[in-house]
């Protein structure tokens, strides 16, 4: 497409100034994601994973996103003229991407991934497809396990209107009888996929090969049993799913309570107004026509694809055995210092200890706070809570602590996206413990993470922290790539107390030293070590940045990143997600360069450094909050600095891993190409996440030093 259709120039203090349509950009984020699930270098099981990735965001993409916009589009024109794009013209261009990445998608799966799952003794069977014995077996699994869940609706002959919900997957049936002349029915049936497998592995002859099913196509087959009470002779069945708007909008009713708010919200959630319609792009005419005029369909985004929806239930595609297929088991590395101590409060005392996950364990975490739940010299336990595991150890260990007579307060964001109900639950349950429950703000998220937990050591309160860009969730800390800081520094236990009192009763305001803190302080911060490296390269200094993030599309930092590539600061920026900025023009961000990495693990962490003069005075930060409006502006966030000079170093050399990678890194330019970064002739090839677990291996603290540390410091303290 043309860049004029999605990049949107403005001035500002006389400069050019461009931006990159934000959900433009998003979608060409998703490319990349498809881009892996097309790479033949990636095993097989995880191409299909990558598959399901692809789908469930694009859910999201239309749950949230699209629905932003139409609120935009349906401005008066006044204020539409207020924006620097054209909200009509952007919902027809992802109108037209997305129908190009879903044909692609559909070629993808059945051209290149079902003839792969073949060749390694993997065959997706459909109905029509099944041996004397399978349909003998596909008949007792639909009448044992699926039955008691189906239900077959008529769309015809009815004057109610069934209720089509989000994200769920329907079978529409049209049925009809050629030998009679009867007038065509027609029906739907919802797939039970919230209490039903979506695949069943099917008995075969060899045992060199295996025959999955889709529950999809298990239904399929019993149409006639489903439909059994009409006389059609021939039913035709093509799969369809909706998706609804999932904005949530809690009103302002002070007489209700924080938990009915939410709870009223998630229940009008359910009745969004229909946004996208996707359907096999073989149905009838008169079948589609049918469902778009009965279900009000219009206006939502009309999508056609393959014989298959909700991909995002592939994740939970079966294991046949064939480890050749997977990616190899992640052996996650010992952290020695951690490990040599029998308490972490011991080990934290010597000096800041960075985890890096999922390189290494989760369980360090968990850990600190099990030890710290029934250590009688803990007094109390500080924590926010974003998005809780639904089997979660860290809520079992504020439980544990609780029940253990510590003074434990929990601030839990009830409106963390899609986890409300889990969050909510975990809620519940802590405050029935007798754990002190803040849920936050109503006008601002709590996104930071963040723990203090306080010891009675020799009769005065001692206090240690952790800092982490990722949540407080073990299950996503297996394949989010984060960074967890344990400190038992003062300058950063200071601020963290101050921030925690100010959670606790807002009605105070605190000075930070040196978290940057959001609302009120980190944009301001941010800001100030960006003009700090302008003004280096404008006295001739060493001047750069090396900036880490998931999106970058807040108008403000973009504006002053260009300012700052004009002044001559070099800018490395990684972004995995959206990216507003336009690198690589000419008196603009001729400065700037931009990677993205798509590999195994969600590139999560939050990285911030700024060369601050010269070589070992870096200044480095890591935070939960990515360079958008909502974080620097409306959200409580932090980005905490790293003191420790070992730590530092290791940061600034995991950056400069992943800016080398020439395996999973695309160039993120106006072109939207996502072209590759390729090793170039006789340079080593470098693939950043198989090698960065090489490197925490090499840089592990000294033990013996820390022994020393901790004799020092008891001196100090008696």
């Amino acid at each position: 497409m043309p860049s004029g259709d999605y990049i949107f120039k403005t001035k500002r203090k006389g400069e050019k100034f461009e931006l990159l349509n934000r959900e433009i950009s998003w979608l060409a984020f998703n490319d990349r994601v498809l881009q892996e699930a097309a790479a033949d270098d990636v095993p097989l099981l995880e191409r299909i994973k990558f598959l399901a990735i692809f789908s469930s965001n694009l859910d999201e993409f239309f749950r949230i996103r699209v629905p932003s916009l139409r609120k935009l589009n349906s401005l008066s024109k006044v204020d539409r003229e207020k924006l620097n794009f054209n909200p009509e013209l952007i919902l027809q261009l992802i109108q037209d991407v997305v129908i190009r990445q879903q044909n692609r998608f559909e070629r993808l799966f059945e051209q290149a991934i079902l003839p792969a799952l073949s060749e390694n003794g993997i065959r997706l069977v459909n109905e029509k497809e099944l041996s004397t014995a399978q349909q003998e077996e596909v008949r007792l699994i639909f009448k044992q396990q699926i039955l008691p869940y189906t239900t077959p609706i008529m769309l015809t002959g009815t004057s109610v209107t069934p209720h089509l919900k989000d994200r769920y997957i329907y079978l529409a049936v049209k049925m009809y009888n050629h030998s009679k002349g009867k007038e065509a029915g027609y029906g739907l049936v919802e797939l039970p996929t919230k209490f039903i497998p979506r695949f069943f592995q099917l008995n075969t002859q060899s045992g060199n090969t295996h025959d999955i099913i889709l529950l999809d196509d298990v239904v399929r087959f019993n149409l006639n049993y489903l439909f059994g009470v009409f006389s059609y002779d021939t039913l035709e069945s093509f799969t369809i799913k909706l998706t609804r708007n999932q904005e949530l909008d809690v009103d302002n009713d002070i007489y209700e309570s924080v938990l009915d708010k939410l709870n009223k919200s998630l229940k009008a959630r359910k009745k969004g107004e229909p946004v996208r319609f996707i359907h096999d792009a073989r149905i009838p005419t008169d079948l589609l026509n049918l469902i778009i005029r009965k279900f009000k369909l219009e206006k939502a985004n009309i999508i056609p694809g393959g014989r298959y929806h909700n991909f995002s239930d592939f994740m939970n595609f079966p294991d046949t055995g064939n480890s050749e297929l997977k990616y190899p088991g992640l052996e996650q590395l010992p952290h020695q210092l951690l490990d040599h101590y029998v308490s972490m409060f011991d080990a934290i005392r010597t000096q800041d200890v960075m985890v890096h996950h999922p390189y290494q364990s989760f369980d360090y975490v968990l850990r600190f706070l099990r030890e710290a739940a029934i250590d009688p010299t803990v007094t109390e336990i500080k924590i926010t809570l974003y998005r809780i595991a639904r089997l979660s150890q860290v809520a079992n260990s504020l439980v544990t602590a609780a029940m253990n007579g510590k003074k434990v307060t929990a601030i839990i964001e009830l409106k963390a996206r899609f986890d409300e109900e889990t969050n909510m639950y975990w809620a519940e349950k802590l405050d029935e413990a007798g754990v002190k429950v803040i849920y936050g703000f109503h006008n601002l998220k709590v996104h930071c993470k963040m723990c203090l937990i306080s010891r009675n050591e020799k009769g005065r309160i001692v206090q240690y922290a952790h800092f982490s860009t990722g949540n407080y969730n073990g299950q996503s800390a297996r394949i989010y790539s984060d960074f967890g800081l344990f400190t038992h520094d003062n300058r950063l236990i200071k601020d963290a107390d101050k921030l925690f009192r100010w959670l606790e009763n807002s009605a105070r305001n605190y000075e930070y030293e040196h978290l940057l803190v959001a609302p009120n302080h980190l944009r301001e911060g941010f800001v100030q070590l960006i003009q700090k490296e302008i003004a280096n390269a404008k006295a001739g200094k060493s001047a750069w940045m090396k900036l880490k993030m998931n999106s970058l599309v807040d108008e403000g930092m973009i504006e002053l990143l260009y300012e700052a590539s004009r002044a001559g600061v070099k800018i490395e920026l990684i972004v995995r997600g959206m990216c507003s900025l336009v690198p690589g023009v000419k008196q603009m961000s001729e400065n700037i360069r931009v990677i993205s990495i798509i590999d195994r693990f969600l590139e999560h962490g939050r990285l911030y450094i700024f060369a601050n003069g010269e070589n070992g005075r870096e200044k480095v930060f890591l935070s939960s909050a990515d360079w958008m409006n909502r974080n620097l502006s409306n959200r409580v966030e932090i980005a905490f600095p790293i003191y420790d000079k070992n730590i530092r170093k290791n940061l600034i050399q995991i950056f400069d891993l992943q800016w080398s990678d020439n395996c999973r890194a695309r160039i993120i330019d106006a072109t939207l190409k996502n072209e590759r970064v390729l090793p170039e002739e006789h340079n080593m090839v470098v693939r950043s996440q198989w090698q960065i677990s090489d490197l925490l291996n090499v840089s592990q603290p000294s033990i013996k030093v820390k022994k020393k540390a901790i004799k020092k410091q008891e001196i100090q303290e008696s």
